[in-house]
């Protein structure tokens, strides 16, 4: 037998090469994400999840389905290094404490004058100074506030959670498409500048340095754009996220 039937006899061989030739897949995609995190989370740990999820796809993959291995690897990897984020969740609670309490002041004062909640009145309910809720907003964008990811609002298929409970699938269908389509009409009701910092962060993939360029401020006033953006979606999608 030649070394190229033994190849193609060989899937473990096969295996191997895809491996091999796709490792810095995952540290282009682990940094890309990297950029997008607070600095607390660790570049080793997304890349170890991530070799897992390249190890998956190389099992997994079937080239009569027509997408390339890269691309398909790529879905794979970037979904298990968002599982170990979520899994992890390095956010102190008290963080999603605040951020719980900017969304629930938000919601009342929304639904009290029938208009987006401006930062002086959120601050002032709060009883804080309005420094210190921009840095509440800040560190809402590091933390789970609300997990766009999970909605596939990136383009991506949303990530199947695990659960020992028998799932109805025509049901939990039904239930993502709506949530997607709640989620979307939220995000077009955001103000202007929200709205567009979440298109150049989610559907761009531009990082917070970036979107400060393309409006001409600073990095930190992007950070609270987003934060505020997040909280506010959290605060009018309570009946989904059970806020």
């Amino acid at each position: 037998m030649n070394g190229a039937a033994m190849y193609v006899t060989n899937p473990e061989l096969e295996r191997d090469d895809l491996v091999s030739k796709h490792a810095a897949l995952v540290k282009r995609i682990a940094y890309h994400l990297m950029s997008r995190l607070p600095p607390s989370v660790q570049a080793d740990d997304l890349i170890q999840a991530g070799m897992i999820g390249l190890l998956e796809a190389s099992r997994n993959y079937d080239a009569t389905q027509g997408a390339s291995f890269e691309t398909y690897a790529g879905i794979r990897i970037r979904g298990a290094m968002l599982d170990e984020i979520r899994r992890t969740d390095w956010t102190p609670r008290s963080v999603h404490r605040k951020a719980r309490q900017v969304a629930e002041a938000v919601r009342e004062i929304e639904n009290k004058e029938g208009r987006d909640a401006r930062d002086v009145e959120v601050a002032e309910k709060l009883g804080i100074e309005l420094p210190e809720y921009h840095r509440i907003l800040q560190d809402a964008t590091g933390c789970r506030v609300f997990s766009i990811d999970d909605a596939g609002v990136n383009g991506d298929e949303p990530q199947q959670a695990t659960t020992t409970m028998p799932r109805n699938e025509p049901l939990d269908s039904l239930h993502k498409s709506d949530f997607k389509s709640a989620l979307a009409q939220a995000i077009a009701g955001l103000p202007e500048r929200e709205s567009l910092v979440m298109a150049m962060y989610y559907d761009e993939e531009l990082n917070l340095r970036e979107i400060g360029e393309v409006l001409g401020v600073s990095e930190s006033r992007v950070c609270q754009i987003h934060g505020q953006a997040l909280i506010r979606l959290r605060a009018r999608m309570t009946e989904w996220t059970g806020d």
